[in-house]
């Protein structure tokens, strides 16, 4: 059975669009990363995240923030990532949560 875990931590949300959307963290239980912008996103772990470098590509949405960017999250259920998560894409705009 998996560890559970509780938290009442967690990072405050906002739309963001610069190249790194989590630092480091080795108390991570969780995360997830939503694409809101229109176009692809590029999510790289531990290194700088690029349209050829690159660990997922979260698809995006068909106008701004209506819910069908991609998503991917980890969410304690297994391995957690916990380094630094980068982005790239033309335009990035992603939601980032971690707890």
């Amino acid at each position: 059975m998996p560890k559970q875990f509780k938290t009442q931590q967690i990072n405050v949300p906002s739309i963001l669009t610069g190249a790194s959307a989590l630092a480091a963290n080795a108390d991570r239980n969780k995360w997830s990363i939503q694409n809101v912008g229109q176009n692809p996103l590029f999510i790289n772990l531990g290194g700088t995240a690029s349209s050829s470098v690159f660990h997922v590509v979260l698809k995006g949405g068909t106008a701004d923030s209506d819910g069908l960017g991609g998503s991917y999250s980890e969410d304690g259920s297994g391995t957690v990532y916990t380094g630094p998560v980068t982005v790239a894409g033309t335009t990035p705009k992603y939601v980032v949560m971690e707890s």
